[in-house]
């Protein structure tokens, strides 16, 4: 019975060795979670044995658990390097449209050929689908999708609308309207410009002059004096505004009118004599196709867009806090709603797990939410090699949930998390199992000197 208990504390000693080994070999694995080997004697009783003289049967080893305690977290300049501070695991699938999840802590992600993010053994990071404000749009393991990012942005937009938010200067000399000349600045008060887009994505620049009217005031019936006369051009073209007032000097376009009250703010009222009403939704011509001048019969606007762009498309100025104040012409805001196929130039990923990619064309698109899961019992998953693990029964279903909330942790990008092995202790750890098993070896020695010395005798 001897042998069987100094055999069995070899193998228990071994056993404890392979596991701080292993422990050791992956003290730089990323990811990687060390292991402990939990060991329990072995008793045999039995209804008639006498449990005060009975002798232990050696020791069996009990399990051997990993341990999940956080790992430190490494810097590094890759914005798809991932760690998770907190209990949650990233979730992977070997396809795009696999149901067969595996889990990791490991979060050096990279990009394939196809532009789908994986580990390095070609497992896809699965993520969740958001809505425009990054929220998503179910929780669930099955709702997961493999994580892609698109090289380009998209089809192109066309401009629609410009949105400005300006102060016009009340103490500017007012000039005459009809004078107005775009290349000569003594005959405009103040100009801005901003680049709009056409339905193919191609750019345009839109500039608008401002002219104080200097003939308002000499107008009766109460006409108004601060009266500002708004001259746009595209690509240096004339640029009609539907139902605008025009000139009888047909080398301008027919004019947007703003009229503002004493207190420097746009006037409403809808009070004035017709030609000085103002609003603020203030709208184009079409842009593609020849607009006649009423006043005239000649033409502006003539070939502004072409190459089989949309003939139609027109623009809305939409002046927002607009104001008439004795200060400088100041342009707070200047923004349009269109954009062209921009180039991917970079990918962010915050601590809410959101992916964010942005476009040559300073458009953003999120791309998903990394998807995180959590279980009752960690140390009952069933690992499957490359520092990642399965469910089983042991460990029980995996719970879903998004970073950054309860127990599932941030998602800290261009970090990874180092492996939790304490090499240190392990190298204690592993004179003290080095010394179990000399133990245990001369005690089978000595069982065995005492056989031999049993077996001489005569």
């Amino acid at each position: 019975m001897s042998f069987n208990i100094s055999l069995s504390g070899l193998n228990a000693a071994q056993k404890d060795l392979d596991v701080t080994g292993n422990n050791i070999a992956n003290s730089s694995t990323i990811g990687f979670k060390q292991s402990r080997a939990e060991f329990a004697d072995v008793f045999s009783t039995s209804v008639f044995s006498n449990t005060k003289t009975q002798v232990g049967n050696g020791v069996a080893t009990a399990a051997v658990t990993q341990q999940f305690n956080q790992g430190s977290l490494q810097s590094t300049s890759n914005s798809l390097d991932l760690a998770i501070q907190g209990d949650g695991f990233f979730i992977t699938a070997p396809s795009t449209s696999s149901l067969d999840k595996t889990y990791t802590r490991a979060g050096a992600f990279q990009v394939n050929d196809e532009g789908y993010v994986t580990t390095s053994q070609g497992d896809y990071l699965q993520v969740y689908q958001v809505d425009d404000s990054g929220s998503p749009k179910a929780v669930s393991i099955d709702s997961t999708t493999a994580l892609k990012i698109p090289t380009v942005a998209g089809e192109p937009k066309k401009t629609d609308t410009i949105t400005e938010t300006l102060n016009l200067p009340a103490n500017v000399t007012a000039l005459d309207p009809n004078s107005f000349n775009p290349s000569q600045s003594s005959t405009y008060n103040a100009s801005t410009s901003v680049v709009v887009y056409d339905s193919l994505g191609q750019s345009h620049t839109v500039t608008q002059y401002f002219v104080k009217d200097q003939t308002a005031a000499n107008n009766t019936a109460g006409n108004p004096t601060n009266v500002w006369r708004v001259f746009n051009y595209m690509d240096s073209k004339p640029v009609d505004i539907n139902g605008g007032l025009s000139y009888v000097n047909s080398s301008i376009p027919n004019a947007a009118t703003l009229v503002f009250d004493s207190s420097g703010a746009i006037d409403n009222s809808q009070t004035h004599v017709s030609g000085y009403n103002t609003t603020l939704n203030i709208v184009t011509e079409p842009l593609g196709k020849t607009i006649a001048t009423p006043a005239t019969g000649s033409f502006n606007s003539a070939g502004i867009l072409s190459n089989g762009v949309d003939a139609a498309q027109t623009l809305a100025f939409n002046f927002k806090d607009i104001t008439q104040y004795a200060s400088a012409f100041q342009v707070s805001s200047l923004s349009q709603n269109g954009s062209t196929v921009g180039q991917l130039t970079n990918v962010s990923i915050g601590a809410d797990g959101v992916v964010a990619a942005t476009y040559s064309n300073g458009s953003t698109s999120k791309l998903g939410m990394v998807a995180l899961a959590k279980f009752s019992n960690p140390q009952g998953l069933t690992q499957v090699g490359d520092t990642s693990w399965k469910a089983s029964l042991d460990s029980g279903l995996p719970t879903p949930g998004v970073p950054n909330s309860g127990t599932y942790g941030k998602v800290k990008s261009s970090s990874l998390e180092s492996s939790n092995t304490d090499l240190s202790s392990e190298l204690v750890h592993l004179i003290s199992a080095q010394r179990n098993y000399q133990a245990n070896s001369r005690a089978l020695e000595v069982n065995s000197q005492l056989q031999d010395n049993i077996l001489q005798i005569r």
